[in-house]
Formats: structure tokens, sequence, C-alpha cells
């Protein structure tokens, strides 16, 4: 019994202190609500560090989205539109269902754009570490991994 929750804390470890990058969005996002079931608050201080907002605005977008993982997708689009978290925050509730693309565009982030192709690959990054972009691979923003 102690092996076995000796190896669950180590794959708790493992996945609150590694960088989380997946080959599409749904991936990315399952991975990002599974560290946020870890660790709720270590995950909100990460995206706090993260998008260098004040972890009183983390816990407020926490508490009006669906899942931890739309929180982060909230900061992570406002970043990449150049939009305020609140804005994206009233875009995501009032375009709720449509998707993150749909959100995207409304967000005025174009599709073919370095930053939507990210988006749809899931090639966003949730280290805690604060970035230029943080998301995608090659020309553009981001290559901090």
């Amino acid at each position: 019994m102690k092996n076995v929750r000796l190896a669950v804390c180590l794959v708790v470890v493992f996945v609150s202190t590694a960088s989380i990058a997946h080959a599409d969005l749904d991936g990315f996002l399952r991975e990002v609500n599974m560290q946020a079931q870890a660790d709720m608050k270590n995950f909100r201080v990460k995206l706090s560090s993260q998008f260098e907002v004040p972890l009183s605005q983390v816990d407020s977008i926490v508490m009006h989205v669906a899942a931890p993982a739309d929180a982060f997708m909230v900061l992570q689009l406002g970043q990449m539109a150049n939009k305020p978290p609140e804005a994206v925050l009233q875009t995501y509730q009032r375009s709720r269902g449509k998707g993150w693309g749909a959100l995207a565009k409304e967000l005025g982030i174009k599709p073919g754009s370095p930053e939507f192709h990210a988006l749809k690959r899931g090639e966003l990054y949730f280290t805690g570490e604060p970035s230029d972009g943080g998301y995608g691979k090659g020309k553009g923003k981001g290559h901090n991994k």
C-alpha cells in the first residue's frame, strides 16, 4: 500500500512540475485540468506567475469558468489577442459552447496566424514561468519552452 501511495505522489509531483505540451488542444486542456485537480493552490499560483496577473484576478477568473483549464485559456487568449482577461472572460461567457477557435476569432486572432495554429495544435505551455507568449513552434512568439 505504501508503494502505491508513493507512486501516486511521484506522479502528482511530476505532473505539477512538468511543462505541459500536447499534439492537440483537447489533450493539453485535459492535462491542465489534471494538474489543477492535483494541486489547485499551485495551479492558481502558476497561472498568476505565467500570465503576470494578481492571484486575486486568477481567483476571480477561476470562479467564473466551467473548468480550471478554461481559466488558463482565458488568460492565454488574452495574451495572444493582447486583450485584458476581463474582456476575454466576458467573451467566454457570452460565447460559451462555441469552442476555443471561435472564441479566438471573436477576440481578433486571425485564422492562419501563428497564434491560431498554435491554439489548434495545442502547442501551448503551462510552465508557471512568465513568457513572451508561451505558445507555438517555429516562427512567431513563444520559443521559450
